[in-house]
């Protein structure tokens, strides 16, 4: 028994060492330019955190998917993250892309964990509503998820274990939530109390979300995730009510549309209107939700730093990103049918 531990923490050491990542970089013709001024990363429990002032305090960096089994899989590996404190490749010898995430922790692989879980979502719904190929399906769900993993072991903020658990981890999730799909669809377009339920629920996650002896990140961007997916699922159960839910006609499931002229100009459109509403809805709510914390809270609007405070961090993006999805789930949508873009 001692024998296969040993060995099983034999393997996972190796899998989450840096060399490892800095060989596949070099053979991805990646190598560290070393200088007299190139320090060691602090190779302690702890991460670097000399970066944490560069950082850039507003960006959203996570991807923001649909769907409440592939937001369980982005809050479960944020958490994990800051429970077991796991460091990122060290440089050298690895070549660090990305330098805002440094203080982040690095297992799971949270990019690996959401590559998985959106593209398998997408393939397991999509049978039952849109006829195509399930052999090609599965061919592009599998590319797509094997790209981004690579990638983050490419950029350098990766180890081979973190990417790996990250994939197992979104696997075991899909699975196990899986069979409860439909019920789970049906309870947040029909219930009357489904709003309340998920946008206290998400919010009071957000608030108990692990605390950390430094400034990271990731109580941010899981304030996001989970403020979009808030927004987005209320707007859902709204356009339920009102009977616009936008299903495809004809007996599913329905034929793939064709990709025609007509049809890229039109996505083109929705795209860049989208993406102005959406923008300028952030900015808006940001602006107005940070006044009323900071006035709240006696903060001089210079503090700049008052935004990493979890009282403020964490309603101001959690306001911002709910009224982000709802404006994308009920007012995009009927602002794209008064242009004539759907």
């Amino acid at each position: 028994m001692s024998v296969h531990l040993s060995r099983c923490m034999e393997l996972l050491t190796y899998l989450h060492d840096s060399e490892l990542v800095a060989r596949f970089q070099r053979r991805c013709g990646l190598f560290l330019v070393e200088s007299a001024h190139l320090k060691p990363e602090r190779q302690s429990g702890q991460l670097v955190r000399d970066r944490l002032d560069h950082q850039d305090r507003n960006s959203n960096y996570k991807y923001k998917e649909n769907g409440y089994a592939s937001r369980l899989v982005m809050y479960v590996g944020q958490v994990m993250k800051d429970v077991l404190k796991l460091p990122r490749p060290f440089s050298p010898p690895v070549v660090k892309l990305e330098t805002r995430v440094d203080a982040e922790y690095g297992l799971p692989s949270t990019h690996a964990m959401a590559a998985t879980a959106i593209s398998f979502t997408l393939l397991l719904s999509a049978t039952s509503r849109i006829q195509f190929q399930f052999g090609v399906g599965l061919t592009i769900a599998v590319t797509l998820a094997t790209l981004v993993s690579l990638s983050r072991l490419y950029t350098g903020m990766h180890s081979v274990l973190d990417v790996i658990c990250g994939i197992l981890i979104s696997a075991v999730l899909l699975g196990g939530t899986y069979p409860y799909w439909e019920t789970m669809d049906h309870f947040q377009l029909n219930n009357p109390i489904s709003p309340i339920v998920v946008l206290v629920l998400f919010y009071f996650l957000c608030y108990i979300y692990p605390e950390l002896d430094h400034y990271s990140t990731t109580r941010g961007d899981t304030t996001t995730i989970l403020g979009t997916c808030a927004g987005a699922s209320a707007g859902y159960w709204v356009n339920q009510q009102l009977g616009q839910t936008f299903e495809p006609e004809g007996m599913l499931p329905v034929p793939l549309p064709t990709l025609t002229a007509s049809a890229l100009a039109l996505g083109t459109g929705r795209f860049l209107v989208g993406a102005v509403i959406l923008l300028a809805t952030r900015q808006i709510v940001k602006t107005v939700s940070l006044h009323m914390l900071y006035s709240w809270y006696k903060v001089p609007k210079s503090d700049n730093n008052a935004r990493r405070r979890k009282e403020i961090e964490v309603p101001s993006k959690f306001a911002t990103y709910t009224s982000v999805g709802l404006v994308n789930s009920i007012l995009a949508n009927r602002i794209f049918l008064f242009l004539g873009l759907l």
